[in-house]
């Protein structure tokens, strides 16, 4: 208790340069949790960007590719599913609720999306949510269309606004559906998911707006009005993906095996949640540099707070001496001085992770609303108490190579008058 008074004492007497020493390794703390809650956030809000739905249908393809353009809205089917293969796995009796998803078009290089209002009430994310309508409603009449919260701030529309959809992905496209455009009738709610990215039609809209089309084409001299083809039978002859639920969940895997084995068509169904964690298994190499980043900064931190001691240890030479000279033994001289480090990094912990907790009560609603991600504000993980301990460690140990340098300086060294 002797020591840690001292060093008290002596810390109080330098306390700018201390105190500086103990923000550096507070904020560097504080980055080195805060990386681990995005990482953490991150992961959960990427494994969450689909819940409550059992199975995703879609053409004979790897499980990567129908998650990344059935959910992601990247990349394009290998092939459609017909209609009739819809049919017959909504009539199955396992089968509690399917949505039909239809991709092809987009609107300023935003993907548009053909659906019904089943996906609004039944595709759910982080834990079971439901989509909210910041404005509007969904969508009631032939060309209404619902669009995301990204869509409708890039592009400044509101309720009632005219939307025309292009022919193809890019983000730029020479080819649109000019005689059949669409109004706004609903904005979404933020949700962190590709649904802010998406424009979503009725998927007799994607049917209307091809009635009079032929290989990714218009036919030549012919043309149907808008009002014309409200008259017409507008039943799609083939979708790209579907989503399922299921009554029970005991009944997935007999249901995945029924319609990977389909007769009528190759077809490939998948369970999301499995699909994700695969997809994050690809990309998690981007976890790793997070984390070696700020592990490096709090190194970083520590190299400073030695250099800071051994810097003002020639100031402390004749400290040390009367220390010394008043029966010190040299352990006591080590013992403060790592002490000192042990201190700084103490209090250094302590203050990041204040700031860290502070930061995210502060943040958390912010970062909700504009990026998605939701950051849980939850005590530190078991393996984040190892590191912090290590971390008052590795300051403690730190601490003893200055520590060790006064331990060798000689009282008579001390007591010299240097000119």
């Amino acid at each position: 208790m002797m020591i840690v008074r001292l060093a008290l004492q002596s810390l109080f007497n330098r306390w700018v340069t201390a105190l500086l020493t103990v923000l550096a390794i507070a904020f560097s703390v504080m980055l080195l949790l805060g990386v681990e809650k995005v990482r953490t956030g991150a992961r959960q809000s990427f494994a969450d960007t689909i819940s409550g739905t059992d199975l995703i249908v879609g053409a004979r393809s790897g499980s990567l590719n129908l998650l990344l353009y059935s959910v992601f809205r990247i990349g394009n089917a290998t092939n459609n599913v017909t209609w009739k293969s819809y049919q017959d796995i909504a009539k199955r009796p396992e089968v509690s609720w399917i949505v039909p998803l239809s991709l092809g078009d987009s609107h300023h290089g935003f993907r548009v999306l053909g659906t019904n209002t089943d996906y609004f009430t039944h595709y759910k994310f982080r834990h079971g949510q439901s989509m909210q309508f910041a404005s509007g409603g969904p969508f009631a009449d032939l060309f209404d269309a619902v669009i995301g919260a990204d869509v409708a701030t890039a592009l400044g529309y509101k309720v009632g606004d005219k939307i025309i959809v292009a022919h193809g992905v890019g983000s730029i496209s020479f080819i649109k559906h000019e005689d059949k455009p669409f109004r706004v009738s609903g904005i979404l709610e933020k949700t962190g998911t590709p649904v802010d990215r998406t424009v979503h039609v009725s998927l007799k809209a994607i049917e209307a707006i091809h009635i009079d089309w032929q290989n990714g084409a218009p036919i030549p001299g012919q043309s149907i009005s808008a009002d014309e083809v409200r008259k017409m039978d507008l039943t799609p002859t083939a979708i790209t993906a579907a989503m399922v639920g299921l009554k029970s969940k005991l009944a997935t895997f007999k249901i995945q095996r029924a319609i990977n084995n389909y007769q009528e068509e190759p077809l490939s169904a998948i369970m999301p949640g499995v699909a994700l964690q695969e997809l994050w298994g690809l990309i998690s190499t981007a976890e790793t540099a997070l984390s070696a980043v700020s592990a490096m900064v709090v190194v970083t931190a520590l190299l400073g707070m030695v250099t800071m001691i051994l810097t003002t240890l020639n100031e402390r030479r004749r400290e040390m001496a009367i220390l010394r000279s008043v029966g010190a033994t040299p352990a006591t001289v080590l013992g403060l001085l790592a002490a000192e480090g042990g201190l700084l990094t103490l209090a250094g912990v302590i203050a990041g992770t204040i700031f860290l907790y502070a930061g995210l009560y502060l943040a958390r609603p912010y970062i909700d609303h504009t990026y998605g991600l939701s950051l849980a504000i939850d005590p530190p993980r078991a393996d984040e108490w190892i590191k912090l301990a290590m971390i008052v460690a590795a300051g403690f140990i730190a601490g003893l190579l200055p520590a060790i340098r006064a331990y060798r300086l000689s009282l008579a060294d001390g007591m010299t008058v240097r000119t």
